[in-house]
């Protein structure tokens, strides 16, 4: 391999060597299967220690790109064809939801402490309706977050705030129009498709593989709207591949068809670097939703979708009449609490920790 570092670039070692490895494989530059150099015989080449390629190669094993075989070495992993990661157990409803336990690490007083700035420094601007997509402080909040830890870059119009993933599902469905059929994994959590017919919308079923919706399913799939929960999956517990992401990817500009990545929960990944979305492969044909019923607590009924451009515009012209269905207190509430870093914070405890374990 010919590779060499920007020793001015400003990025670490590890991630220039991640990149350049995963530009290759993604491309087939480097094709499935095909064996990677060892660590010593790497860092030799590009005169680091065997430590930052060891790194680089976790990256790079964590999101699907390559595996790691005993007393083999690193092979190339992503593309049609290779051997998916072992299927993993269902997983339990408990590993699925915020429960008491979980709150104990909780930064209350920080929440508090926001709350009580809240209501000193924005007075009776909380008493004032918010507009329909949710308040501007909050949306700047949340892009910002977003371009930090998942590597979307958008602009704050494109978010719609909703009180939680439930309500943001009926307006998908009101934006695809009724009797849209949508695609969902199976299996997959039951309220989804509950409030996908519940808006009049009609489902159809894809059979989950071991590293996602099987391949020959998504083929023959002539939907005009695919959900996946691409980050561990309920009830399968399946977190899809990189190779298989690109493939939700591609079928979706093939079809002219929208994705609906769920990526609830993904906060909580314990993996050493976030998976990219499916939004950052095509972020033209993908809606974004999240919610922070999980990353912070049961009761606080928020979440949010990206549109893409074209959607966007469709909905100022279908939905614009609709009110923001989350309270203006809760909303600058969590924008402060975001920006001030203490949910960020939080987050990268829970995941030390989970790491841990």
């Amino acid at each position: 391999m010919k590779y060499s570092l920007d020793r001015q670039a400003g990025v670490p070692a590890y991630m220039q060597i991640y990149n350049l490895l995963r530009q290759d494989i993604t491309s087939g530059a480097i094709a499935p299967g095909a064996k990677l150099p060892s660590k010593r015989i790497l860092a030799g080449e590009l005169e680091v220690s065997v430590i930052t390629v060891e790194h680089a190669y976790a990256l790079l094993a964590d999101e699907g790109y390559i595996q790691c075989r005993q007393r083999s070495g690193y092979y190339a992993s992503f593309g049609a064809g290779m051997n998916p990661a072992p299927v993993k157990k269902p997983a339990a409803i408990s590993e699925m939801a915020a429960v008491e336990k979980d709150m104990e690490d909780f930064p209350f007083s920080a929440l508090a402490k926001t709350m009580r700035r809240v209501l000193s420094e924005y007075d009776r601007r909380i008493l004032v309706k918010a507009p329909g997509t949710g308040c501007p402080e909050l949306k700047v909040a949340i892009a910002a977050y977003l371009s930090r830890s998942r590597g979307i870059e958008i602009d704050p119009e494109q978010i719609i705030i909703g009180s939680g993933a439930e309500y943001l599902y009926g307006l998908i469905v009101q934006l695809a129009g009724k009797d849209s059929i949508f695609a969902l994994e199976d299996p997959c959590y039951e309220k989804i498709r509950q409030v996908y017919e519940a808006n009049g919308a009609r489902c159809t079923f894809l059979k989950m593989g071991s590293d996602g919706i099987v391949s020959e399913e998504l083929e023959r799939c002539n939907a005009a709207a695919l959900h996946v929960t691409p980050y561990h999956s309920y009830p399968s517990g399946i977190t899809a591949s990189a190779s298989k992401r690109h493939e939700y990817a591609a079928w979706a500009e093939k079809n002219g068809a929208y994705i609906i990545e769920d990526d609830y929960n993904s906060e909580f990944s314990a993996q050493l670097r976030q998976i990219d979305t499916i939004f950052s492969l095509v972020p033209q044909r993908v809606i974004y939703v999240n919610t922070f019923t999980k990353t912070l607590a049961p009761s606080m009924r928020m979440g949010y979708m990206v549109l893409p451009e074209q959607l966007l515009q469709r909905y100022k012209e279908k939905l614009d009449f609709y009110s923001c269905t989350v309270p203006v207190f809760e909303q600058y509430t969590l924008a402060e609490f975001i920006n001030s870093g203490d949910f960020e914070r939080y987050i990268n405890r829970r995941r030390r920790k989970l790491r841990g374990k």
